[in-house]
């Protein structure tokens, strides 16, 4: 299994549009992030989780033969703004693109996209889909791949994360039930967003995704969904226990 962080900022990304922030002012590429999703060769799948308003630029980055699938963690515009963007792999691929995410996803981007989802007097440019709901405990299969959602909350709001074999991804998450953490027994690889050190209402600070870490016990752990206020790339991770490691775009590593 091959994984690319095609993205790991936040809902902004870094540098934030007109910011004097050091951060957005850095010239390391490390600091440089587009909105969080990662791209999962696997099985002879190619599968992405969330496709933002950065889509476009990391799939001329990443530059993947085809897509079998987009997964979605949740529905905000950060983690799906890029759907219009995935018309180039429909017209070279055979049958509908295949779409996952909670039934409640959907409805929002049925709302948002509604000429991708005209049946009468459909646009000919416009991409067709087909819509496969997740659902809490019940696993789903993609070529030979199983994946486990796994249900967590941004705040108020439910989210999925994703467990494929020992790798785990999950973003956005602020609290998550003991009956989940469960799923995440004998983890290899866990990514989980940490978004800054100060407190917020729907993410883990970096404390917080230490802890949590520390609870999983995974064998290497991947921070995302990271914003300039939680520093620079080379001194954060200066301060990170020794299998932790901060995330940044076009990161590849894999699993056996």
């Amino acid at each position: 299994m091959k994984i690319t962080f095609l993205g790991t900022g936040t809902s902004q990304g870094i540098p934030v549009i007109g910011s004097t922030h050091p951060v957005c002012l850095s010239t390391d590429d490390k600091d440089k992030r587009l909105r969080s999703s990662v791209m999962i060769e696997v099985d002879d799948a190619i599968l992405v989780i969330d496709c933002g308003p950065d889509f476009r630029a990391q799939m001329l980055r990443a530059n993947p033969s085809h897509i079998d699938a987009i997964l979605f963690t949740h529905e905000h515009s950060d983690h799906t703004a890029g759907l219009d963007d995935i018309r180039p792999f429909y017209f070279k691929q055979e049958g509908d693109f295949q779409l996952y995410a909670h039934k409640r996803v959907f409805d929002s981007l049925k709302q948002r996209y509604a000429y991708i989802f005209e049946t009468v007097n459909k646009y000919p440019g416009a991409p067709t889909v087909a819509l496969n709901t997740v659902e809490n405990d019940v696993p789903f299969v993609i070529n030979k791949t199983q994946i486990t959602p796994i249900n967590a909350f941004h705040g108020s709001l439910q989210i999925f994360g994703f467990r494929i074999d020992d790798f785990v991804y999950l973003t956005d998450v602020k609290t998550i039930s003991e009956k989940e953490m469960e799923k995440l027994k004998n983890t290899k690889v866990l990514v989980i967003n940490a978004l800054r050190k100060e407190e917020h209402h729907s993410h883990f600070t970096l404390e917080e995704a230490l802890a949590f870490i520390a609870l999983v016990k995974p064998e290497k752990a991947y921070l995302t969904h990271i914003s300039h206020q939680l520093g620079f790339y080379k001194e954060v991770q200066k301060t990170l226990p020794k299998n932790v490691f901060l995330g940044y775009d076009n990161l590849k590593i894999e699993l056996p």
